[in-house]
């Protein structure tokens, strides 16, 4: 086969696939010197920008990952103040819970204490009352009975002291006859009733 590349070379007639000699030694040096160039100027410009994006995607990574640390941060804060809320809220709704029985028991404490007072005040103005009707009953009474006795007696009662005298002995027979009827469970007015 040596041969054969031989008698090629040495033809007139060039080969498409073997080139002369000359052709390859200087296509060689050519190849080569392209080459040189090519790793000398072309490829650390490439390292240098291949480089350059590797550090860009992985100063992106890193940011990308302290964003995420960030966020989860800033939803474990976030978490813990709505606890922290929510406790808050259901601390403050106790406490009007709380205030409102306080404020209720306190209403009605006063309602009862103003109830008491009210009672207390009518059963004062019903006794002051009551006592003012009985000294104007005792008077009237005293002033008919007076003018039945000396009717009855035929005699003048004039005479204050011995008018006067008359007149609380006759109430206080009245006075012991109701006690007596009162404890006999009848009225005055049924007393009355059954004497006539």
């Amino acid at each position: 086969m040596r041969d054969a590349f031989v008698r090629a070379a040495g033809d007139d007639n060039p080969s498409l696939l073997i080139p002369s000699i000359p052709d390859l030694f200087w296509g060689t040096l050519a190849f080569v010197v392209i080459l040189a160039f090519v790793i000398w100027k072309v490829v650390p410009r490439m390292n240098a920008a291949l480089d350059a994006r590797r550090e860009a995607i992985e100063g992106g990574l890193k940011k990308a990952e302290e964003a995420q640390a960030g966020a989860a941060e800033a939803l474990e804060k976030y978490n813990a103040q709505l606890a922290e809320a929510r406790s808050e809220a259901a601390r403050i709704r106790e406490q009007a819970r709380e205030d409102a029985k306080r404020i209720r028991a306190d209403l009605l404490e006063q309602a009862q204490a103003d109830a008491e007072r009210v009672k207390t005040n009518a059963q004062a103005t019903i006794e002051a009352e009551r006592a003012a009707a009985l000294s104007s009953l005792r008077i009237e009474v005293g002033s008919l009975a007076l003018g039945l006795a000396s009717t009855v007696v035929g005699e003048s009662l004039s005479d204050d002291k011995r008018s006067a005298g008359i007149v609380d002995r006759f109430l206080a027979d009245l006075e012991t006859a109701d006690a007596a009827a009162a404890q006999a469970g009848r009225s005055p007015a049924e007393r009355a009733r059954s004497s006539r």
